[in-house]
């Protein structure tokens, strides 16, 4: 060290110590103070900062509350106002030197340094040789997290190896990172799309991952994270964000695919929501010319139709016959020539205006003859929509349709447009491509929507006017002006809000998207016209012309349905908990939804100086039998039911079985954003169940108590024992199945087996074989039909009754309607999980009356019991503040 410099670092040494006593006592200011003081006194402040810098002790990754931090932007801070303190006037050697120092630092500082060292340092003026040389050593230290940020501050990308970068950050779940690193550069970009699209292949091996980056440790958790089912949801996202081809990533749109075969099969077999001619159109629109797919979709309708369906469509795609299911070859040789060739849609003359007699008593039916609903094409046509929508005052129900895009990228583009005012129903057909571009048609949509004087009326208007910026791009040019919109989504959310704790004769209290049968616009219009709309064509080709008379008539609905709706609840909105003036409620925000926020606020406010007690906020409206959130609680014990939960997309398996002990658990898709967690929390006041990285954002939005974070690398049982212990629930075996798995719901009915049997037989599932009496010789009374072998003759003998009542509600019989099956809420009893070979062993069936799913007592009853014996041990033998 230069001798003339001597004293200085002497009075460097006696600053670092006089800053580290500070720190130790937490005398936070005193050290900015101090550090002030100390830079004004050096003759080379540059030189003092790094020799405190390289003096300070080491801290955790991620922490800015460390000494070196804390002087760090306290010279930041002194240094704005003394801009001469800088690299100019020294010569290259001695700037060099300094550079060298401060380069050496950023591998061993944490991320917060690099922005101020790069600026008061000027590494970026450094040969890039040696910058990209330190870069590989910060890779080879597997410092990957400092590498990135430091390369991206330094524009060096394109000099390195994206995967040496990228493939340790992805793999130790820095996806964003990853994705900041790639940004701006497009061949970095789509590497990166296909190296994740790569992983998704069947044949991806992660032992030759491992084997490519040896020192690599990855746990369960981050193992679970590159999987194909969480990686294709980031590829997909990557893709529209990046703009990338979706033929340069051919894994991920086969397994989007793949999962939309899935659910078109649930739809139509299970759901059985779907008609077959629209499923049919999907199915060939997803499979396309794809012989992995062909051979999945037949592999999926020998399972859930059988094998005659099954042979029908290997034929109609000429699948090898190697790579038929068993059974299917044979199946097709035995086919009618009239059954090998394309499918027929059906006949004109069989597609009728008035749905069947059964779907009229049964659904909300459109007002209006059929005269009244004009499918519009031409200028001569709008002409007189235009005369009668754009009338001042005028109420216009507004929906829009279009394709669903299994598997798709891009964003849908609008096929049709349906405008509802009183006594009739206008249908812009945009398939017509001279009317859709006509600057006409454009500039109606445009007034239309940014009139104030007109009242637009609809529900969850945001995506309808997203794919309508997707379909003309004349509105991302000059952007489309939305006024006078009340969007009906807000104001059932509100009133769902205030059914849930108040009493009154509103809508029954069922959550908008939950347990019941009927969501979204379907379930209000049963809560408030009193039926449900058939939702059988939502799904459909709406791209397909001519339109069906089914199709027509649920497109007039979708827009008529939402002017009476929102009439019924105009004349008497208090009976639903609504304002007077329901336009006092914008949309997308109730009307009490800042009071509710400022409130929330508050409550926040007051849980964080409630830290070091225990129990409730004293402003915090207590709810009997739940537990309110808070610190973990070693009182009195608590019951499942009490502890109301919501898990994040990284904890499903211990949602279940949470819900399996009769926990209330609300569980994230995978797809949802963590923050759907703080705000679920918020609203309902549970507790949020999160892991990793989410836990620090997530726990910043709630109170204090409010968030528990879980180790991912566990096994699910086990992070439910922990649960359990944190909160000191009390477990009993009358708790287990006591809520619904499927839907969380805690409302079962008995169903004894004589009236089981009686409902398969009556509804077409088992077909009588002698006329005997109930209970005897269930083996030769019934027959199930769907079942490949007859029930065995060897039958043992049935329990009398079930061995244990769970801690539920218990609905009388009278709530199931024998003719529909339904219960209130509109759940469907579902028959088609019920095998009728269960009937001579159990006495007794239990069905959720949220969902309909049909439980019984077996096997896995003892399973459950026999894995939690010693939380069961805890909650039966331990003490109470144990």
């Amino acid at each position: 060290m230069n001798n003339s410099l001597q004293p200085e670092v002497d009075g460097t040494a006696d600053l670092l110590g006089c800053l580290l006593d500070l720190w130790t006592r937490k005398e936070l200011e005193e050290v900015r103070t101090e550090a002030r003081v100390g830079f004004s006194s050096f003759r080379d402040p540059l030189s003092s900062l790094l020799y405190v810098l390289e003096g300070c002790p080491g801290t955790p990754k991620g922490k800015a509350t460390s000494l070196g931090h804390c002087v760090l932007m306290e010279f930041v801070r002194w240094r704005q106002t003394r801009p001469q303190v800088s690299l100019v006037g020294r010569t290259p050697e001695q700037a060099r030197s300094l550079q060298l120092r401060a380069l050496r630092l950023l591998s061993e500082a944490q991320p917060s340094y690099i922005d101020p060292l790069l600026d008061m340092y000027q590494l970026h003026s450094l040969d890039q040789a040696l910058l990209l040389g330190h870069v590989e050593t910060l890779l080879a230290l597997g410092c990957f997290k400092e590498a990135a940020l430091l390369s991206t501050k330094l524009k060096l990308q394109s000099a390195l190896d994206m995967e040496q970068v990228c493939v340790p950050l992805v793999l130790h779940d820095k996806l964003p990172l990853a994705e900041s690193y790639v940004k701006g550069h497009s061949h970095l970009e789509e590497a990166l799309v296909k190296l994740l699209d790569s992983w998704c292949d069947p044949n991806f091996s992660l032992a030759r991952l491992r084997r490519q980056f040896p020192d690599l440790s990855l746990s369960h958790h981050q193992v679970e994270r590159i999987q194909p089912k969480m990686l294709s949801k980031q590829v997909f996202r990557l893709m529209e964000h990046f703009n990338i081809d979706p033929a340069l990533c051919p894994n991920s749109v086969t397994k989007r695919k793949l999962d939309s075969l899935r659910f078109l099969m649930y739809k139509r077999f299970v759901e059985k929501g779907m008609s077959d001619e629209n499923w049919r159109d999907h199915i060939q629109a997803t499979v396309a010319d794809s012989l992995e797919l062909q051979v999945n979709l037949v592999e999926l309708l020998v399972r859930y139709s059988g094998l005659h369906t099954a042979a029908q469509w290997s034929l109609l795609y000429s699948v090898p016959r190697e790579r038929l299911p068993l059974g299917v070859w044979d199946t097709q040789q035995g086919l009618p020539p009239t059954e090998r060739g394309e499918f027929e849609g059906p006949s004109p003359a069989l597609d009728p205006w008035d749905p069947p007699i059964a779907d009229q008593e049964r659904y909300y039916q459109l007002p209006l003859a059929k005269d009244s609903v004009h499918f519009l094409h031409t200028q001569e046509e709008l002409e007189l929509c235009r005369r009668m929508v754009m009338q001042p005052g005028t109420q216009v129900g507004v929906d829009m349709e279009w394709r669903a895009g299994f598997g798709s990228v891009s964003r849908q583009r609008v096929a049709l447009i349906q405008l509802a005012v009183p006594e009739r129903v206008f249908l812009l057909d945009l398939c017509e491509t001279e009317f859709a571009s006509d600057g006409r048609t454009v500039e109606f949509i445009r007034t239309l929507f940014s009139d104030p004087n007109i009242l637009k009326l609809g529900y969850g208007m945001s995506c309808d006017l997203k794919n309508l910026l997707a379909t003309w791009p004349q509105f991302t040019e000059q952007a489309l002006s939305v006024d006078g919109v009340l969007d009906l989504l807000s104001v059932h959310q509100q009133m769902q809000r205030s059914c849930r704790g108040g009493a009154g004769r509103g809508p029954r209290p069922v959550e908008v998207g939950e347990g019941s049968a009927e969501k979204g616009l379907s379930l209000m219009v049963q809560q408030v016209l009193g039926k449900p709309l058939d939702k059988m064509e939502q799904l459909s080709n709406w791209e397909r012309r001519p339109l069906r008379s089914s199709q027509l008539r649920y497109a007039a609905i979708d827009a008529y349905c939402v002017l009476e709706v929102y009439l019924a609840l105009s004349l008497d909105p208090a009976r639903f908990h609504l304002p007077a003036d329901l336009c006092s409620m914008p949309a997308g925000q109730t009307a009490s939804s800042k009071e509710e926020k400022k409130r929330r606020k508050e409550r926040g406010k007051e849980r964080g100086k409630q830290a070091g007690r225990r129990g409730v906020p004293s402003d915090a409206p207590a709810q009997e039998g739940r537990v309110q959130p808070g610190p973990a609680r070693q009182g009195a014990p608590l019951k499942p039911q009490q502890l109301r939960v919501v898990c994040d997309n990284m904890l499903q398996g211990l949602g279940r079985f949470l819900r399996c002990l009769g926990v209330d658990v609300l569980m994230l898709e995978n797809g949802d954003d963590h923050r759907r967690a703080a705000q679920l929390a918020r609203e309902e006041g549970r507790v949020i169940l999160t892991s990793g990285q989410p836990y620090q954002t997530l726990k910043s939005q709630v109170g204090e108590g409010c968030c528990l974070a879980l180790d991912c690398s566990e096994k699910a049982r086990d992070q439910t024992v922990r649960v359990l212990r944190h909160f000191n629930v009390q477990l009993t075996p009358e708790d287990i199945f006591s809520r619904c798995q499927a839907c969380n719901g805690d409302e079962y009915m008995k169903l004894p087996r004589e009236d089981m049997a009686r409902i398969l037989r009556e509804k077409g599932f088992m077909q009588v074989q002698a006329e005997v009496k109930p209970g005897e010789n269930w083996e030769e009374q019934y027959e199930p039909l769907f079942s490949p072998e007859p029930i065995p003759r060897v039958v043992p003998e049935a329990p009398e009754g079930p061995r244990y009542g769970p801690h539920c509600r218990w609905a009388p019989a009278s709530d199931l309607d024998q003719q529909s099956l339904r219960f209130p809420g509109g759940a469907e009893l579902q028959l088609h999980t019920v095998p009728p070979g269960l009937l001579p062993r159990i006495p007794v069936f239990y069905i959720c009356t949220t969902c309909g799913k049909v439980f019984w007592e077996g096997s896995h009853f003892e399973r459950v019991l026999n894995q939690f014996q010693d939380v069961l041990r805890i909650g039966e033998d331990a003490p109470a503040s144990q």
